[in-house]
């Protein structure tokens, strides 16, 4: 196991228990991640979403697992500080799927993961035995491989529309408990916005609290009284920056200007060292 990850993974463990709410950007790519270490963030994580589309892959588990094993070690071989990977529902059905892609991501450098309980093929939740079983599993191999893993568990049971709000709330408490037994270090109900759900979820769930951003959501202080510890972009940088280009489009074709593209726009200096190796064993903080 390469130098200095369990000194990385309780770095980033510690951000979800010490000081303030912090807030966890998701990268699609090595100039992304580098811009967000560039600009003080403490961690980084991948965006299943932003990084699958930019490879040409629907988000989910269409692309090949070797293939997004690659683009992480890409990623994490250009940073110093600790990146966690989102490996979606872990690229199979059984444990041992897990298990393999979780042991790949640590391999090439990730010290975290994100694994959510939506099944990918039917689109519906996966049994609660059975993710709790990947969950040990995941946490047994963090110990294995002398990496003490932050484990992300996220939970869809609020996409659904089976049941009442009330009921996929409760659903969505009941999992993340369970996932917090099974050894989650950080529980991560996807789609919760709403701040009286928020203050309920949190004072019914054990430990560190994931939200994403999305449209509705509170503002970090907000959130911060309400109790989360973790905010996530998700692939709302994608969004914003694929956003970008579109507007730079239609500016230059329907106005004839390019005012979009030039400001605040990187120089091709500052690009190009977005790309360069990071200290003398490919970039990661011994």
């Amino acid at each position: 196991m390469q130098a200095g990850a369990a000194e990385r993974a309780e770095r980033f463990r510690r951000l979800h228990t010490e000081g303030r709410l912090f807030v966890l950007p998701n990268a699609w790519d090595v100039p992304s991640a580098r811009t967000f270490e560039e600009a003080g963030f403490p961690a980084v994580a991948t965006s299943s979403a932003g990084m699958m589309v930019s490879l040409g892959y629907r988000d989910g588990e269409t692309i090949p697992r070797a293939e997004y094993v690659a683009a992480v070690a890409r990623i994490a071989e250009r940073l110093a500080v600790p990146l966690t990977a989102d490996v979606v529902a872990g690229f199979g059905p059984s444990v041992d799927d897990v298990v393999a892609t979780v042991r790949a991501v640590v391999g090439v450098g990730a010290i975290g993961i994100n694994l959510e309980d939506q099944d990918p093929t039917s689109g519906g939740l996966l049994p609660l035995d059975a993710q709790v079983a990947r969950l040990r599993a995941v946490r047994a191999l963090g110990g294995e491989l002398g990496v003490p893993l932050v484990i992300n568990a996220r939970t869809d049971a609020l996409t659904g529309r089976d049941g009442t709000a009330e009921s996929r709330l409760a659903e969505a408490i009941r999992r993340a408990r369970a996932f917090r037994g099974a050894g989650a270090d950080c529980v991560y109900p996807m789609r919760l916005t709403r701040r009286e759900e928020i203050a309920a979820f949190v004072a019914a769930t054990p430990g560190p609290t994931n939200v994403m951003i999305r449209p509705g959501l509170p503002e970090l202080d907000d959130l911060e009284r309400l109790g989360v510890r973790r905010v996530s972009f998700g692939p709302a940088a994608s969004y914003a920056a694929l956003g970008l280009l579109r507007r730079a489009s239609a500016e230059i074709l329907e106005r004839r200007s390019f005012r979009s593209l030039i400001d605040g726009a990187l120089t091709f200096d500052e690009l190009n060292r977005l790309a360069e190796p990071r200290g003398p064993t490919g970039g990661r903080a011994p």
